[in-house]
């Protein structure tokens, strides 16, 4: 399992996006790592709001892709990413997905961002009191 700083030296690929290391938070699963990234919502709006993207998984689902030299979520038979896949606004991607080789779900987090967690998970990470430890509220 990787440590903290093993973490902080590094960038999650989550949806050909790269993601910043935050935090952990224990709740009744065990450790969850917390990645963040901000975006523009769309590029071509007059006056595009900031968009705060937060991944939680479970940090035991977490891993160095030595190749890439990043981390990565899911099993490790399903690493490569698709080839030539782009992208696309948050606003477009659907609420529900698949990632490495694992079902995800992607959620309303305060005013202007999504949460992206595992879908078997959901239902207890996206309750109130797991947001608040999550710093979601």
């Amino acid at each position: 399992m990787l440590t903290v700083a093993d973490l902080e030296v590094s960038v999650l690929e989550f949806r050909q996006r790269s993601f910043q290391f935050d935090r952990l938070a224990e709740l009744d699963g065990g450790p969850y790592a917390v990645f963040s990234r901000t975006e523009t919502e769309n590029e071509r709006q007059l006056r595009p709001r900031l968009v705060r993207l937060t991944v939680v998984a479970p940090l035991a689902w977490v891993a160095l892709d030595p190749e890439a030299d990043v981390l990565r979520v899911g099993e490790p038979r399903s690493r490569a990413a698709l080839p030539g896949a782009t992208p696309v606004e948050v606003a477009a991607e659907p609420s529900e997905f698949e990632e490495d080789g694992r079902p995800w779900q992607r959620a309303p987090a305060g005013g202007t961002g999504f949460v992206y967690v595992p879908a078997e998970r959901a239902k207890s990470l996206l309750a109130p009191e797991a947001r608040a430890t999550l710093g979601l509220a």
